[in-house]
């Protein structure tokens, strides 16, 4: 490695489906557009553009309430066809630069360039490049964060959205992300970032004032990770090989389960379908975990999870019970899922043990 220091870029397009759509129809472009379900359907926003976020339009939110919030949105069609042919110019141009790339989604990835001759080993000319060569070559664009490491990149891609750049130098990153929100940490939602709150942690440079024995003692396993993150810690390599870390199935029902009994009556087609996902599957390693997810009529929703490397019905059903008995409201979404060994290695894994299992309402 060149150095002391890795040099990350994280690239994100920016309204990654929204912006292949207006590419692709330039009548789209000043218009509000969204690309997700149909109300009617029960649908959700996949993806939206500015002019839709100003109404308050978000992605996952329920396409009803977009419809209301922006009577006059364009709602568009998902064409994953099209999105994953941009993805692969996409990461073809980012393996121009390096051979060492994250992919994250179609459109995102983490690039390690640490020895990348390019630009001198340049970090913030080739971002600029890759940005250039996406608008030039994909006719979309991107955001990039260039730092010493995966979570300080990630954040600082956000800085200067859509189609800029941020770079935060090694003698920059204790300042920059002591600054920081607790709730822009890796892992931490709205609910946990709340109770951070209400705890006197508002920044990570509060945070960096409790032990770690209070963090362990507050959010388990995840203080550990909590006590390196607020310091701006992230020893995590870019990675070429992710292994699956969960497989899951869920369905939006058109009609709310009204109760207990008739989620129990959608258990049985749900594992049906998902062991039938796991036969076909080449890339799973064993499960030691089952989970159930629940999405009230509210939009709260909740996973109920335990350790299991063979979970059977009665298995879901108790968690289902679980899960449900936690808001006892009509059900909107139900979905089961197992979790893979390699998980533990995952960042997000903590959500359900630290909130209790229970998540707020989508934005």
């Amino acid at each position: 490695m060149t150095g002391t220091f890795r040099k990350i870029i994280h690239i994100d397009c920016d309204c990654f489906y929204a912006s292949v759509e207006m590419r692709d129809d330039p009548s789209l472009r000043g218009r509000p557009v969204a690309v997700g379900g149909r109300a009617e359907q029960r649908g959700v926003i996949a993806t939206c553009n500015y002019e839709a976020r100003a109404f308050g339009v978000r992605s996952a939110m329920a396409t009803s309430q977009a419809m209301r919030r922006c009577p006059q949105l364009v709602l568009l069609s998902p064409r994953f066809d099209v999105y994953r042919s941009v993805s692969r110019q996409i990461h073809t141009i980012y393996r121009d630069f390096t051979a060492l790339v994250e992919p994250l989604s179609l459109d995102e990835a983490y690039l390690d360039v640490s020895e990348s001759p390019q630009h001198q080993n340049s970090a913030t000319r080739m971002a600029h490049e890759i940005r250039d060569r996406i608008r030039a070559e994909v006719g979309i664009t991107a955001s990039a964060g260039i730092a010493p490491n995966k979570f300080v990149a990630k954040i600082a891609s956000d800085w200067n959205k859509p189609d800029g750049q941020f770079l935060v130098r090694p003698q920059d990153v204790d300042a920059f992300v002591a600054a920081l929100p607790v709730g822009k940490l890796f892992g931490v939602g709205k609910v946990t970032a709340a109770r951070m709150n209400e705890l006197g942690a508002q920044t990570c440079a509060d945070l960096r004032d409790w032990p770690l024995e209070r963090l362990t003692q507050h959010f388990g396993r995840f203080g550990l990770r909590l006590h390196d993150l607020c310091r701006g810690i992230d020893e995590r390599p870019v990675s070429t090989d992710q292994p699956r870390r969960s497989l899951s199935v869920e369905t939006t029902y058109v009609h709310d389960l009204p109760d207990l009994a008739a989620c129990r009556r959608e258990l049985e087609p749900l594992i049906a379908d998902l062991h039938a996902r796991q036969k076909r599957s080449s890339d799973a390693s064993k499960p030691y975990k089952a989970f159930v997810k629940i999405r009230f009529d509210d939009f709260t929703h909740t996973t109920a999870e335990c350790l299991s490397s063979a979970p059977d019905a009665e298995v879901w059903s108790h968690l289902l019970q679980e899960g449900w008995q936690r808001q006892r409201k009509p059900v909107r979404l139900l979905g089961v899922g197992f979790r893979y060994e390699d998980e533990e290695r995952g960042m997000h894994k903590q959500l359900a043990l630290f909130d209790g299992g229970q998540d707020e309402a989508l934005p």
